[in-house]
């Protein structure tokens, strides 16, 4: 019976598929702007990635200009600015998947275990709040309290130890840290909501079958809560893969300074310095097809394992 109505389906013609939007035509209607806005600003614009292979002219145009092939991206290649720049996406990204990925896994499980209700979305709209703070807002309160002047991290270390301030954004080696650990307390309550939710539906049965067998609440947070959500867990982390060589433009350009700049500079922001600055857009768009191209392939690579090891995939 399936594979009849699977012959049926392959057969339908264009005239049938019209007369199906036609008797549908409402949920057509109200997917069309989300379909629009991909088109405009995310599948149209590839037409212009090809200037990444062309030494761009704007007055001659796209298709106008010479096309030189791979020359850019093994100028990138050769560049002194090259090992620097991949190392730094990548540990950003790497320390921000190790700190940062499990904080919502465990908020979630923690919220979750809150019986009383009105304290719950007290403590869900507290974590929450941090994420509508902008960029911008966020960078300047950083820059506030780590000022060598009159921070209050500073001001607070000296009047317990006596020591004298440090400028910490101007120290390479804690950069990476304090972009991670401010990213971690902007955005894990934020992120803990799709968890909260897949916990929504897991069966109150299994845990009143649990606690009947003797199970406690740690051994039911383990044992039906984590499993639970596992194929949300993967779903994510297969994501946050695809995005590995990609580090936020606005909050690291703005934490970013001349003494910090061997452990700030990132794809991003050398792209936007060569690109916008320097009007270098060959260029510039070369090296922004390369830092997609490795997400891509992670993103492939990693939902290719998830499907190996039969977990939970997006394709």
């Amino acid at each position: 019976m399936a594979a009849q109505l699977n012959v049926q389906r392959r057969k339908r013609t264009p005239a049938q598929l019209g007369k199906k939007i036609i008797l549908h035509w409402q949920l057509y209607v109200l997917i069309a702007p989300a379909l629009i806005y991909y088109a405009l600003f995310h599948y149209w614009p590839i037409y212009g990635l090809q200037i990444a292979f062309r030494n761009f002219v704007p007055t001659l145009g796209i298709t106008g200009s010479k096309w030189v092939g791979l020359m850019h991206l093994k100028r990138f290649f050769n560049s002194y600015y090259f090992g620097m720049l991949v190392r730094n996406t990548f540990v950003i990204n790497l320390y921000s998947l190790a700190v940062g990925f499990p904080v919502p896994i465990l908020l979630a499980l923690m919220i979750n275990e809150v019986e009383r209700s009105g304290y719950k979305r007290l403590v869900q709209t507290v974590l929450y709040a941090p994420h509508f703070i902008s960029t911008v807002v966020l960078c300047g309160m950083i820059c506030s309290f780590l000022s060598p002047s009159n921070g209050l991290i500073n001001m607070i270390i000296k009047g317990f130890t006596g020591r004298e301030p440090v400028n910490y954004l101007g120290n390479p080696r804690i950069f990476k840290t304090i972009y991670v650990l401010s990213g971690v307390w902007q955005s894990s309550g934020w992120g803990a909501i799709v968890y909260i939710a897949a916990l929504a539906g897991i069966d109150p049965e299994l845990h009143e079958a649990a606690t009947i067998d003797g199970a406690n609440r740690l051994q039911r947070m383990l044992h039906i809560n984590l499993p639970g959500i596992m194929p949300t867990i993967t779903i994510m982390f297969i994501l946050r893969m695809g995005s590995m060589m990609s580090v936020g433009f606005e909050k690291i350009f703005l934490l970013q300074n001349s003494l910090n700049m061997e452990a700030s500079d990132v794809i991003s922001t050398y792209v936007y310095r060569i690109g916008l600055q320097n009007a270098q857009y060959s260029f510039s768009a070369a090296v922004g097809l390369f830092n997609s191209v490795i997400n891509f392939a992670l993103l492939l690579v990693f939902n290719t394992i998830s499907k190996a090891v039969g977990q939970s995939r997006l394709f």
